[in-house]
């Protein structure tokens, strides 16, 4: 995509790749409340997977507090897991798919960027399948690791150590921006959508 199609296609959905639990560091839930409030506030829609307990919980609420819109797609089998049937009737929109696929297709397809707060192996696996995605060309959408007190460093290690092994050749289409707090996340998306660069070209820790 252009430098001129991304600044002619406004960044109005950003999808968050999150836990649905909220792991061990009271850092983890407070980051999500940021996060959300943050979309909120910029008019921005949260595009999220569903769930209403945990650091997704936290997202959406902090989203709507905010005055943001939210839409959650959830696969049928998990709606009682990850989800309470109140909190869910709260959302302005609510997909229930039939499978994690269809999910993780319909979460691409609704978001103009991606953010990947701490989570499990769901949440790693997410952000993995979109940032493949971006190796083989399918998307040049902004992505961004919310490294909250170091959690993604493993990942971005990972990352340095397939490239130094010679089987990342395209790491600039791979390479996601890396953001340590949270209130400078939408920041760093809206910078990238508007300077075209997309997922960006190195990382870029703010």
């Amino acid at each position: 995509m252009a430098k001129e199609d991304m600044i002619s296609n406004p960044l109005t959905s950003v999808c968050v790749y999150c836990g649905s639990s909220p792991g061990n560091d009271p850092a983890y839930l407070e980051a999500g409340k940021t996060l959300g409030r943050a979309i909120g506030e910029a008019g921005l829609r949260l595009v999220y997977g569903g769930g209403t307990k945990g650091i997704m919980g936290a997202v959406a609420e902090g989203t709507m507090e905010a005055g943001g819109k939210v839409i959650g797609i959830i696969p049928r089998f998990l709606m009682n897991k990850e989800a309470t049937e109140k909190a869910l009737g709260s959302l302005d929109e609510l997909v229930v798919t039939e499978d994690m696929h269809e999910r993780k297709h319909r979460m691409f397809e609704e978001a103009d960027a991606f953010v990947t707060l701490p989570g499990g192996i769901g949440t790693l696996e997410e952000v993995i399948e979109i940032m493949t995605w971006a190796q083989l060309g399918q998307h040049t959408k902004p992505i961004v690791l919310a490294n909250i007190n170091g959690f993604w460093d493993p990942l971005s290690e990972l990352l340095d150590h397939m490239r130094d092994a010679g089987f990342i050749h395209t790491g600039h289409r791979v390479r996601p921006l890396i953001v340590d707090t949270a209130a400078k996340i939408v920041p760093a998306i809206l910078a990238a959508r508007e300077h075209g660069e997309g997922d960006a070209a190195v990382i870029d820790r703010m």
